[in-house]
C-alpha cells in the first residue's frame, strides 16, 4: 500500500462553484493507479457529495467525521439523536434562522432556508472568487438539491449534522453556549468568513475520523497526507504525518501546513501531488 491521501472537497478538490479542475481529476486518477489510496475528508454528507462531479476515490469521511466509508464498507456512522435534532431545529426556528439537515439519504431544509439561502450562497461563492453570474448559478444549484420539509418532518432521526445560516456571528457563539455538549463550527467565504454555523455529535472531528480510518486500514499517521483550505481542516492535519494547504486557503491552515501549493483553480492539487511523488 502506498500513501493514504485525505482531500477536503470545497476549495481543495473542487472550486467554489463546484467544478473539479481537469488537472485535479487526473492527479487523483494517477495517484490511485500508482498504488496510493485517496479519500475525501469533508464537512459534506454523502447525499451532497452524490450531487458533485467528483473523481472516483477509495472512500470518504463525511459530516466532519461523523461518517467513514472504505471501498463501500461503512467503518463508522454516528449522527445526532432525534432529541438533539429536535432541540436544534426548534432553537434555529425560534431565532428565525434557515437550516438544513444533512443525512446520507438527502438534504432537508426548512422554509426559512429557502428564503435566506440564495443571497447567502451568492455571498459564499463570490467570497471565494466567483463572478456574479457564477455565484448565482452556484447558489441556484445548491438550493435545488434541497428537499423542503416543515413541522414534524424536520424532526428526523437520521441526521449527521445540521447547518444553519448565521444572522450574525453571535448566533454561532450562542449555539456553542446552548449546545455545549455538541461540536460547533462555522464555515463560509474566503478568509474564514462565517456565513453558516453547524452542530454535530460531540467528539466527532476530522481528526477522530482519520484516526479511525487509518486504524481500519492498518496504516500509520506517517503514511497519511492531508490536503485542506480552511480552519476546519486543522484537526485533519493533526492526524496526518504531512500536510498541504491550498494557496486559496485561510492564514491558519497555511501556517499549519508543511507545504503550501497553488490555488485550487491553478493546478494546485496536481502540483502538490507531483511534488510529493504521488503520480508515479
Amino acid at each position: 500500500m502506498g500513501r493514504i491521501v485525505f482531500l477536503d472537497v470545497d476549495g481543495t478538490l473542487i472550486d467554489y462553484e463546484g467544478h473539479c479542475p481537469d488537472s485535479a481529476r487526473r492527479a487523483v486518477e494517477l495517484a490511485r493507479a500508482a498504488g496510493n489510496r485517496v479519500y475525501l475528508c469533508t464537512g459534506c454528507s454523502k447525499a451532497e457529495l452524490g450531487e458533485r462531479d467528483l473523481p472516483e476515490v477509495d472512500g470518504l469521511i463525511g459530516a466532519n467525521g461523523g461518517y467513514v466509508e472504505d471501498a463501500g464498507q461503512v467503518v463508522l456512522h454516528r449522527g445526532l439523536s432525534a432529541d438533539e435534532t429536535r432541540r436544534i431545529v426548534d432553537w434555529c426556528e425560534a431565532r428565525g434562522l434557515g437550516l438544513y439537515l444533512e443525512a446520507n439519504s438527502g438534504l432537508y431544509c426548512n422554509e426559512l432556508f429557502v428564503e435566506q439561502a440564495p443571497e447567502v450562497m451568492r455571498r459564499y461563492a463570490m467570497g471565494k472568487g466567483a463572478s456574479e453570474v457564477e455565484a448565482a448559478e452556484a447558489s441556484d444549484n445548491f438550493v435545488s438539491i434541497m428537499q423542503r420539509v416543515s413541522g414534524e418532518e424536520l424532526y428526523r432521526d437520521d441526521v449527521n449534522k445540521i447547518s444553519f445560516i448565521l444572522s450574525s456571528y453571535q448566533d454561532h457563539l450562542d449555539s456553542k453556549a446552548e449546545f455545549g455538549e455538541l461540536e460547533a463550527n462555522t464555515w463560509g467565504g474566503r478568509g474564514e468568513q462565517a456565513l453558516f454555523g453547524d452542530l454535530g455529535p460531540t467528539g466527532i472531528t476530522k481528526r477522530s475520523a482519520v484516526e479511525t480510518l487509518l486504524a481500519h486500514l492498518g496504516a500509520t499517521r506517517d503514511e497519511a497526507i492531508g490536503f485542506g483550505d480552511a480552519k476546519i481542516d486543522l484537526s485533519m492535519f493533526e492526524a496526518c504525518g504531512y500536510n498541504v494547504a491550498m494557496g486559496n486557503g485561510g492564514p491558519e491552515i497555511r501556517a499549519a501546513a508543511d507545504y503550501v501549493t497553488g490555488d485550487v483553480c491553478e493546478n494546485g492539487l496536481w502540483d502538490a501531488f507531483e511534488r510529493l511523488g504521488l503520480l508515479e
